[in-house]
């Protein structure tokens, strides 16, 4: 149902989802070295609402930070519930959701004498000039006056628009930034996002803890009850995409299993092995193998080659990948449902005691180091 949720949101142009400052915290705390002296943006967060605009300004120092610029774009249905901040010019919250506007600071002192560096002392260096807001035509991170501070910027870290995923990150790519941001695992399998993952110009971070995440959102949840948090959305499969070097992608996923055709079936179409689950990878099998697409959160490039994404039409044609017989078609419909079939028609499929398999988006990899029998 989460998924649901995510993908009725990314239809209807949905994209108010407000992350949670403790996950902002968990996955940051690795990544500390890389902030020194470096100028952050965040270019999806609105003072009044992103906990990442807390994150920062309550770290600045700390991290020392060369500078923190946030932009917001025109409005929010939740503008006002996260920090509940009021910065001048505006007085009247109806006046500051009209407004796109960002903030830069440089300084972040303890003005207000009170031995501790809070929202209170950025408050009040905004208000006496010694840092910056000002007004923005739209705050889109595409307009042209926002792709001037990205240039500026060493570093992005947000939670960017889940319908805006694939041109965020292209933007990204092309300025040749540094970035840590939130995305959905589906992402993933984009045609324009797993030749970065292959090119080991993206990888994912540590991840949320139980690989799902709750956001402050106006949506309505439909998680269960165990799941449910008021006022807030349950997102399963959520990630953490970033380029920037962490331990943590160079660990070597402990392999178990050993190979058998009995419990490995090979793809009556392409000349690979089914996986079930990254657990189930065969420590001593050296050809393809195809794996779900949550491997990818234990991928490390030294013992790991990544070879396609049976996602993407275009390599399943390059690779050779036979389409379904027509036999293999009416025996699918009969077995039941019609639209999975439709839908897949030229994907990976098995064949098994005479009946037909068709597993979920794989990755094919292969295993550099397999191990001898």
């Amino acid at each position: 149902m989460a998924n649901k949720n995510l993908n009725a949101a990314k239809t209807a142009k949905k994209d108010e989802f407000y992350t949670q400052l403790t996950d902002i915290e968990r996955e940051l705390q690795h990544y500390w070295p890389h902030f020194r002296d470096k100028v952050v943006l965040c270019n999806c967060d609105d003072p009044y609402e992103s906990n990442f605009f807390k994150y920062f300004a309550l770290r600045f120092n700390q991290l020392g930070l060369k500078k923190l610029i946030c932009t917001c774009y025109n409005g929010s249905p939740v503008q006002g519930n996260e920090l509940l901040l009021r910065f001048e010019p505006w007085d009247d919250d109806d006046e500051i959701k009209k407004k796109a506007y960002k903030v830069e600071i440089t300084e972040v002192k303890d003005l207000n004498g009170d031995g501790a560096v809070d929202l209170s002392d950025v408050r009040y260096l905004l208000q006496n000039d010694k840092n910056v807001l000002s007004t923005l035509q739209t705050g889109d991170f595409r307009d042209p006056e926002c792709v001037e501070l990205l240039k500026q910027a060493d570093i992005v870290v947000t939670n960017p628009p889940f319908s805006l995923f694939r041109e965020y990150i292209g933007q990204l790519v092309e300025y040749e930034k540094k970035f840590l941001i939130i995305g959905h695992q589906n992402a993933l399998k984009y045609k324009e996002i797993f030749p970065l993952i292959k090119n080991n110009e993206v990888w994912l971070g540590y991840g949320f803890k139980g690989g799902a995440a709750h956001f402050t959102s106006p949506y309505e949840d439909k998680a269960t009850a165990g799941d449910h948090r008021e006022g807030m959305i349950r997102v399963s499969g959520v990630n953490w995409f970033t380029n920037l070097e962490i331990p943590k992608r160079h660990e070597k996923l402990d392999l178990v299993c050993r190979y058998s055709k009995e419990e490995y079936p090979t793809y009556n179409n392409y000349d690979a092995i089914d996986v079930k689950s990254t657990s189930e990878i065969p420590f001593d099998y050296p050809g393809l193998i195809g794996v779900p697409i949550t491997f990818l959160d234990k991928y490390n490039p030294e013992q790991f080659e990544l070879i396609g994404n049976t996602s993407d039409t275009d390599w399943l044609r390059e690779a050779g990948v036979g389409t379904m017989g027509q036999e293999t078609i009416n025996n699918l419909r009969k077995q039941g449902n019609k639209a999975h079939v439709t839908a897949n028609m030229n994907s990976l499929y098995i064949i098994k005691d005479g009946k037909v398999s068709l597993p979920y988006a794989r990755i094919i990899i292969r295993n550099k180091h397999p191990k001898a029998l």
